[in-house]
């Protein structure tokens, strides 16, 4: 039931975000999160915990873009505790670049909130759709 139940969780969040909607999403993020972006660019790292991963990865992401983003989830495998997402985020930035990304999220679920979410996406495309964040401190 673990497995079924995550994965009726993450159907919900992708869902939202299909039509734009990141509340689902939103509100099922731990306060404890840690949100992984592999790879080199300006944006890898980790973002540990809700708060962080508002104030440094997403409002400096979604400041940059021009219209609603969209996430559409193209399969999505549980087992345990662990969901496995494949998607794709489609957005134009400000500075009128297509930043339409394909992901594949590895998230880590305890009740009904994601404690871990691994991100794995084109970060060649990051780099060049995308201004580096203003790391804020504090």
């Amino acid at each position: 039931m673990i497995a079924h139940d995550n994965k009726l969780l993450m159907q919900r969040i992708f869902d939202g975000l299909a039509r734009g909607d990141a509340r689902p999403f939103l509100d099922a993020l731990d306060e404890t999160t840690v949100w992984t972006l592999t790879g080199t660019n300006a944006w890898s790292g980790a973002y540990v915990g809700k708060t962080a991963i508002r104030r440094d990865l997403l409002t400096p992401l979604f400041a940059q873009f021009a219209d609603q983003y969209l996430n559409v989830a193209d399969a999505i495998i549980a087992e345990g505790d662990t969901v496995v997402v494949e998607c794709r985020g489609k957005v134009t930035t400000k500075a009128g670049r297509r930043y339409d990304n394909h992901y594949c999220w590895v998230c880590r679920v305890a009740g009904d909130k994601i404690v871990s979410l691994t991100e794995y996406m084109d970060t060649e495309l990051v780099a060049k759709a995308l201004a580096a964040p203003e790391r804020v401190t504090g």
